[in-house]
């Protein structure tokens, strides 16, 4: 699971990029119960997701022709320039950065191998997200790429990721998850799934999907349909694990919810 201090290698942040910043802020506010702050006039409009004062995402306003509606994770690295080295090193590509924010911290975004983009946090004065794991905040992340070895050999050279597969509950295969280096099992962030074997992602390009807490799956997903949101998975039961759907908000960027089992105390 997600855990705070953040280790090197584990997902720290994420942000909205967004066409309709208001839009936007409304509907996170139906579906989360988030709230928006701004992080001020020099941030260029850049503001804070956040439930009881704490934050859970960023939000950004998109400036037209700078790409579609989506969600960034950021992972953790010490030195986001060493990072952007290994990226290059690995077959990826480097879409911006290194390149500092204000006091708060460092940061540069990436592709990987199969065009998957996804960022660097090196922390400064923002030590990364205030809540994971819990309603309304970020608790899971899956990469949806054309060939899971390869996708694992690029990470695990660039985060010295570690990993552990799973035989999944209905019988289809197995399910590779990893975690930070030298963490363990019980670190574990997100799971990587091959596009094809996803009839929903089938024929999509590469990417990170982001999974949201939730308390009942099935009343958000209603939230998010009453206020104009797609519903590109709806709630489905896998055993063991949890509740799952999968939704876009009405500016096309992709989420998605998870409940998951409650465990009988030992």
């Amino acid at each position: 699971m997600l855990t705070s201090p953040y280790p090197e290698g584990s997902p720290i942040w994420t942000d909205l990029g967004t066409t309709d910043l208001e839009g936007a802020n409304a509907f996170y506010h139906g579906v989360f119960g988030w709230d928006f702050l701004s992080a001020g006039p020099e941030a260029g409009g850049y503001g804070m997701f956040q439930t009881d004062g704490r934050t859970a995402a960023g939000v950004m306003p998109l400036e037209p022709g700078h790409g579609s509606p989506s969600w960034t994770l950021y992972f953790a690295t010490p030195d986001a320039d060493a990072t952007a080295a290994a990226v290059r090193d690995a077959g990826g590509s480097v879409e911006f950065g290194p390149m500092d924010v204000m006091d708060i911290g460092r940061m540069a975004a990436f592709t990987d191998r199969a065009g998957a983009r996804f960022a660097v946090w090196q922390p400064g004065r923002n030590k990364g997200l205030d809540i994971v794991n819990e309603p309304g905040s970020l608790c899971w992340a899956e990469l949806y790429t054309p060939d899971e070895d390869a996708a694992y050999a690029f990470y695990s050279s660039v985060f010295g990721w570690e990993a552990l597969s799973m035989p999944m509950p209905d019988g289809s295969g197995t399910y590779r998850m990893v975690n930070p280096a030298g963490k363990g099992s019980d670190a574990m962030f997100g799971g990587f799934v091959p596009l094809g074997n996803d009839p929903i992602e089938s024929g999509g390009a590469p990417y990170w999907l982001l999974y949201f807490a939730v308390t009942d799956c099935d009343a958000t997903v209603a939230a998010a349909r009453k206020l104009d949101g797609t519903v590109r998975m709806e709630p489905t039961d896998i055993e063991g694990v949890g509740r799952f759907a999968k939704l876009a908000d009405p500016y096309g960027a992709r989420f998605a919810l998870m409940r998951g089992v409650e465990r009988a105390a030992a």
